[in-house]
């Protein structure tokens, strides 16, 4: 793309102001760091931002959840900068967003929800992906019905109100588009049968997970120690769909490798239940690997997001490891030194430079480890592709050749040991 084409399609980015409240514990600083989050999300929806509004409030109005004279002002200032789209880092109520459609015609009035809802319909690319995305979408719409299907219609497109539920579904009432989710529900149910059918074959595999916020480097962690090739864009939510691969760490190690769509704060509670099936693939590990961004000054943040996600999955109790990707981007050794101290247990590693991945490596194979079973088995010489299938998934400690056959001794996992010993006793 040349540099003309990159700046025409620059041209036509909408502009956007951000809007955030400072109101109980949230502290004016804490504030900025959450407008600058969603300034990263604004920019993965294809619109730039122009300027922020901050209000300090002892108390949310529930008409405008600023002051109303703060709302008329803010209406006017984008007016004058030729502003399309207001953003809100705090959910909207129905009602909210009624009264600022009252205020404006021309400006989109939306949330923070509204916005990352619309970067996952951009970045939904997989049927089961797009069926999760337009679920939680109509769900959030639903309520917001009346007066924003005939707002959208007249906007018709842009940052908030992108295709599937913003433009398909403008002309129909509430009850047909409860038929629709009705319906998408009952697809999900189908493709969580399909997952738990795979979660099945896969049960004899330490399955190893890797979450982390968005953006952290999952998927180039997942590329650096899978070898295969994996999509990996530097921008928010770059892929939804979950990638399963098999990575043989040694002759004795072999684990399922799987890389989820990446967390992020204030995630809407739709999107998240609709995204369970997927999810699935970290409740089920035998192993997190909660990977972050070292060079991060929210690391801290990042991280409580992150476990607050998993305890919301009920994985908040698995066994995990923390990686602090990306200490390339360290510019002082002191840096690297606080995060020792905040994350004792932490694994530092470079997954673009191919950095102290090894040590990575042998701890996810002490955890293996640590949760094995030793167990001896004989064969007879006719069960040769019975042996055969036994060493599959597990370590060979020992092998014995005598009259009735061959003994082996087999360190697995506790399901694969036990697995094994069932397929010899039918």
């Amino acid at each position: 793309m040349s540099d003309q084409q990159r700046r025409e399609i620059k041209h036509d980015r909408e502009k956007a102001i951000l809007v955030g409240v400072i109101h109980g514990e949230n502290s004016e600083f804490t504030i900025n760091e959450h407008l600058e989050e969603l300034e990263l999300l604004v920019d993965t929806a294809g619109a730039d931002v122009v300027g922020r509004v901050t209000q300090k409030l002892s108390r949310i109005n529930p008409a405008y959840y600023i002051g109303k004279g703060k709302a008329e002002q803010l209406i006017h200032q984008a007016e004058e900068l030729n502003v399309s789209l207001i953003i809100f880092d705090n959910d909207l109520s129905p009602a909210q967003t009624k009264n600022y459609q009252k205020l404006t015609e021309e400006i989109k009035v939306i949330d923070r929800s509204t916005l990352i809802l619309d970067i996952f319909v951009r970045h939904a690319r997989t049927k089961e992906a797009k069926t999760q995305v337009e679920l939680a979408q109509l769900e959030y719409m639903l309520p917001r019905l009346t007066r924003m299907w005939t707002h959208l219609e007249r906007q018709m497109g842009g940052v908030g109100t992108r295709a599937g539920a913003g433009e398909t579904q403008i002309e129909v009432d509430r009850r047909m588009l409860r038929v629709r989710i009705a319906k998408l529900k009952i697809e999900l149910v189908r493709i969580d049968r399909e997952r738990d059918t795979q979660s099945r074959r896969r049960k004899d595999f330490f399955r190893v997970a890797l979450v982390g916020y968005t953006n952290a480097g999952k998927s180039t962690v997942m590329k650096t120690i899978s070898g295969d090739d994996v999509y990996i864009q530097d921008q928010l939510f770059a892929t939804l769909d979950t990638t399963v691969r098999m990575v043989k760490l040694d002759e004795d190690h072999s684990i399922l490798l799987s890389d989820t769509v990446g967390f992020i704060r204030k995630i809407p509670h739709h999107l998240v239940a609709s995204f369970r099936s997927t999810l699935k693939e970290v409740v089920e590990a035998d192993l997190i690997l909660i990977v972050m961004d070292a060079s991060s000054l929210q690391i801290e943040d990042h991280y409580k997001t992150i476990k607050d996600v998993l305890g919301d999955l009920g994985a908040g109790n698995h066994e995990s490891l923390v990686v602090l990707n990306k200490i390339d981007m360290l510019e002082e050794d002191g840096r690297l030194n606080y995060l020792k101290r905040e994350f004792p247990d932490g694994i530092p590693i470079s997954a673009r430079e191919h950095l102290r991945i090894d040590q990575l490596l042998e701890e996810i194979k002490t955890k293996m480890s640590a949760g094995y079973k030793t167990a001896s088995f004989t064969f007879s010489y006719q069960q040769g592709k019975e042996m055969a299938a036994a060493q599959e998934g597990v370590i060979v400690l020992d092998r014995q050749y005598e009259e009735d056959g061959v003994r082996m001794v087999l360190k697995g996992s506790e399901q694969r040991i036990n697995q094994i010993s069932s397929s010899l006793n039918k």
